[in-house]
């Protein structure tokens, strides 16, 4: 017999799939059960609604990236080159997705909070608490490269950082709308430097 925390686990694994490669509205709480062969009442058992689901699903998908994270941001790593990793990491991850499911499926997080978020308060919070997590990351990055002197001492380093959330997000999201991963390929990097107001050395010596 299955653990029952392997049992609400599985209906977590499945439902960001299949939340992340479809969408909300497209994906009812049958087609999340049996595609989990889980039973309906083990559904009702661990989430009270598909919303308390979906808060679940991005817990569990910024849990899988901290690690990531926590590497491409380590502090032994030069800061600019920080945000490089970052682009090819996000850049990869589509690329990854894309080539397994046929088509380009943008940020999980993102997707489901431009879907319902205005109207399912608990996932808005959530995609607060996550951004707010991903702008830690780069606030501290940002603020090494004020101290490197990349950056000017007045740069004001929590609007920089949701500055940077918001074009890496938009960019994804438009790749997700226009199901082409090109743009991303050959703008995501250099865009996202040229909004940090930094070049890279192979920019440069290019």
């Amino acid at each position: 017999m299955a653990n029952v925390n392997d049992t609400k686990q599985k209906l977590i694994d499945t439902a960001l799939e299949l939340l992340w490669t479809n969408s909300y509205g497209s994906v009812s709480v049958d087609d999340i059960c049996k595609a989990a062969d889980v039973k309906k009442g083990s559904f009702y058992h661990f989430f009270p609604s598909k919303i308390d689901l979906t808060v679940a699903v991005m817990e569990e998908n910024s849990r899988v990236s901290k690690p990531y994270y926590d590497d491409i941001f380590s502090a032994g790593t030069p800061p600019v080159e920080r945000f490089e990793r970052l682009a090819d990491f996000m850049y990869n991850v589509q690329a990854q997705a894309a080539a397994k499911y046929g088509h380009v499926c943008g940020c999980p997080c993102a997707s489901l909070s431009s879907e319902i978020a205005a109207h399912e308060r608990g996932v808005r919070r959530k995609f607060e608490d996550i951004s707010q997590l991903q702008d830690r990351y780069y606030q501290n990055a940002l603020r090494d490269m004020v101290v490197q002197g990349i950056l000017p001492e007045n740069t004001d380093v929590k609007v920089k950082a949701q500055e940077v959330r918001a074009y890496l997000l938009g960019q994804v999201m438009l790749a997700r709308i226009q199901n082409d991963l090109e743009p991303l390929k050959r703008d995501l990097k250099a865009g996202l430097l040229r909004t940090l107001g930094v070049e890279s050395k192979s920019v440069k010596a290019a």
